[in-house]
């Protein structure tokens, strides 16, 4: 029983690690280091970097904890740790 909580925790720990790394691509990386390659796109007449950081990105975050709440809720049924 020991070795299937463990099991959990681990595959738990990597989705938190996956989906922060994808928070961090899309706030640091698109937001901020390669902002000013974005600004040459536009979009709706405003650079798109600028657009990326003020907008964009919150739609990859909300979309970030549909994708982290159904994942997880796999996981808990794979290891049969569900609420039902």
């Amino acid at each position: 029983m020991e070795e299937q909580g463990k099991a959990y925790w681990y595959a738990t720990l990597r989705l938190i690690a996956g989906i922060l790394s994808v928070w961090v691509v899309v706030s640091y990386g698109f937001g901020i280091i390669f902002a000013g390659a974005l600004n040459t796109i536009q979009l709706g007449g405003y650079p798109f970097g600028f657009w990326w950081a003020q907008q964009g990105s919150m739609y990859v975050f909300i979309i970030l904890i549909f994708v982290y709440a159904r994942l997880q809720s796999n996981l808990d049924k794979k290891f049969k740790v569900n609420e039902q």
